[in-house]
């Protein structure tokens, strides 16, 4: 199950009577994206969600199939200058944090082998596999910041008898919101961000 647990002070956990660490227990405020990188002891892909620490379960097939198949059609696809990212944070603000499972960056976002993230106005395609236990998450809010933050593509990727379906969808910079533009099932065939064609069958031999 996914726990949601709200942001407490940054700083090294420390153990309480009931045994829980000290950021089980937040104060008034909440966690901004840094203290991610500062808090000891997080379990792995911890995102920040309108400064909450939400925590993810372990992913089924499905899902890591679908984006073993994403990441490396992309990579074929990609042109030089950009990036394929799976499960890399992204800071869209202050309070905002999300790990899409997928991401494509600009190369000059790369510092460092050391870095934890990328900001949101060097990407240019981010999905999400949904999950049953984030399905709110992955088909509301996440894409409701993604926009917010300028990023021009966004997929979403749902399970259909363990096929992928994947719906397309770009930003419109009038309205500020994404518009779908298209639901593929078998192919995935697309000319922006880039000349893209991907066998979405190709999941059975993964």
């Amino acid at each position: 199950m996914t726990v949601d647990v709200r942001s407490p002070e940054t700083g090294s956990p420390k153990m309480t009577d009931s045994s829980l660490p000290d950021w089980a227990f937040p104060p008034p405020g909440g966690f901004t994206a840094e203290d991610l990188d500062r808090i000891p002891h997080l379990p792995e892909h911890t995102e920040l969600i309108d400064g909450s620490l939400v925590f993810v379960s372990p992913q089924a097939s499905f899902h890591t199939r679908a984006v073993d198949l994403l990441v490396v059609a992309l990579r074929q696809h990609a042109p030089r200058e950009l990036r394929v990212r799976r499960e890399m944070s992204v800071v869209l603000g202050a309070k905002q944090r999300p790990e899409p499972d997928v991401s494509v960056i600009r190369a000059s976002a790369e510092q460092s082998p050391e870095q934890t993230f990328y900001r949101g106005e060097d990407v240019m395609l981010v999905a999400e596999v949904v999950s049953p236990e984030s399905k709110e998450r992955d088909r509301k809010r996440k894409p409701s910041l993604y926009a917010e933050a300028g990023i021009r593509h966004f997929w979403l990727v749902e399970n259909d008898a363990g096929r992928p379906v994947v719906h397309t969808y770009e930003l419109d910079h009038v309205t500020g919101a994404y518009v779908v533009t298209g639901v593929h099932h078998d192919r995935l065939k697309l000319s922006a961000p880039f000349e893209v064609d991907i066998d979405l069958t190709e999941i059975d031999g993964i």
